[in-house]
């Protein structure tokens, strides 16, 4: 049970996945300016990064390792999760037709998120186990929704503070990113156990 909590403060806090790892810095930028948006694409990201992490992995140990393919495990995983983003696209249009309007470009939008691509490869450098991995799926999900949603709160107070020209848009966003990276290192010294 403590590898699990460890697993869940780790992906969250300290290994951030876009405040530390840089990886899904695209969405991070992109859809921060609407703190509705930010909240949209966290929940179309959790549930995209669970299950690819899930299908990724079942194809990683039971098909990939086997037959000596680990060499095509990128190829595979981009491939599975253009896939699946293409398949849960449909199956929304289909069956929930108000959530997949909810959703509307987000959907199109994780298929090139390399965040979810990137957990699917470190759940495998990793070598967890099935549970693990989801539940570090799951938890590198939140800590990107939580990233996103407080750098789309800041982005909306700083639409009502006078920023210099020269600083406006892109330049802000970019400085405050930085620092709100900065504020998550602090969880850096928390250790479990």
């Amino acid at each position: 049970m403590l590898i699990y909590l460890s697993i869940i403060i780790t992906a969250i806090f300290v290994n951030n996945i876009v405040l530390a790892q840089f990886l899904g810095i695209c969405p991070f930028i992109g859809v921060s300016k609407k703190l509705s948006s930010a909240v949209g694409m966290g929940g179309a990201v959790t549930f995209v990064m669970v299950l690819a992490t899930t299908v990724t992995w079942l194809l990683q140990n039971f098909i990939l390792v086997p037959l000596h393919l680990e060499f095509m495990q990128t190829i595979v995983f981009i491939l599975v999760i253009a896939a699946l983003v293409q398949m849960l696209e449909i199956v929304l249009k289909k069956i929930a037709p108000a959530l997949y309007l909810s959703l509307g470009v987000f959907l199109p939008l994780i298929t090139t998120n390399c965040a979810v691509l990137g957990v699917a490869i470190l759940v495998t450098q990793k070598d967890f186990n099935l549970a693990q991995s989801i539940v570090y799926a799951f938890s590198t999900a939140i800590g990107f929704t939580l990233a996103l949603t407080i750098f789309a709160g800041i982005r909306e107070q700083l639409s009502l503070v006078e920023v210099p020209e020269a600083m406006r848009g892109v330049p802000i966003a970019l400085v405050v990113a930085g620092l709100l990276a900065m504020a998550f290192m602090g969880f850096a010294g928390i250790s479990i156990g």
